[in-house]
């Protein structure tokens, strides 16, 4: 009964938050330029359709890309800092730097030197500006997590560092790098839209290019519809990572194990 309760009660909840948007909409007459009726946004949903599947495979190919990016690049750093403490201490406060330097200010600058007719990278790389640094802390701190019994017994035994790195250190930092990964993956969809707020749209029109035409256009229907795929988008993402975590870990590792009684 808990299980379904578990889906059931969330479903019911937002039926009924719904319900109460409609009727409150047009208990107190609101004009659909403030704030759009869900029957409203139904209706503008179908009638953008075709606009709005097409944004939102632009900003799921955006989102995919940086994420990929965002990841090898942060575990491929983490591992090459673990090596060495010099290249650690060299490297790791520029990423500090790229991480806390807000995006917005960041854009202008890459438009330049990419270039306007190649806005599409630029969104590949703000995306992967936001999504990388939780990629890369937590894989290195899952790295430095590893038993320092095991790695001394290992090294006793003749291994490696190589050895001690794929045999214990990887498998010990994945919780750290799949939690890693299921946070950059909605920060790589946050960092895609807001990237075509500040850069613009390239050849293609995404979600954020979407909604910012939209909001110019009043059309506040067409607004929150692309918002609703968003949240949808966003909520998937999370949902595929937590999918992906518990088929690593559900065999071996605490936080994935299903505790008994």
């Amino acid at each position: 009964m808990s299980a379904a309760l578990k889906y059931i009660v969330p479903i019911m909840v937002g039926v009924a938050a719904i319900l109460f948007w409609e009727w409150r909409v047009h208990a107190l007459g609101i004009s659909p330029l403030v704030l759009a009726a869900p029957s409203d946004i139904a209706r503008a949903f179908v009638g953008h359709f075709a606009t709005l599947m097409s944004a939102l495979w632009f900003t799921v190919r955006i989102t995919a890309i940086a994420f990929v990016l965002a990841t090898l690049g942060g575990v491929a750093l983490a591992i090459l800092f673990s090596q060495s403490r010099i290249v650690e201490y060299a490297l790791y406060p520029f990423a500090v730097v790229l991480q806390v330097t807000p995006v917005v200010a960041i854009a202008p600058l890459l438009l330049i030197w990419v270039g306007y007719d190649n806005v599409n990278e630029v969104l590949v790389v703000l995306a992967w500006i936001i999504a990388f640094f939780t990629v890369l802390s937590n894989t290195v701190t899952g790295l430095r997590s590893a038993d320092h019994n095991l790695i001394d017994l290992m090294k006793l035994y003749g291994a490696s560092r190589w050895q001690v790195m794929w045999r214990l250190q990887l498998p010990s930092a994945l919780p750290y790098l799949l939690a890693g990964m299921k946070i950059s993956g909605g920060l790589a969809l946050i960092g895609a839209v807001t990237a075509e707020f500040v850069a613009g749209s390239g050849n293609d029109l995404g979600l954020g290019w979407i909604i910012t035409l939209a909001n110019r256009n009043l059309d506040t229907a067409e607004e929150f519809a692309a918002l609703a795929l968003l949240s949808v988008l966003g909520v998937t993402i999370l949902f595929a990572m937590t999918a992906l975590e518990w088929a690593l870990l559900h065999r071996w590792h605490d936080s994935a194990v299903k505790k008994q009684g």
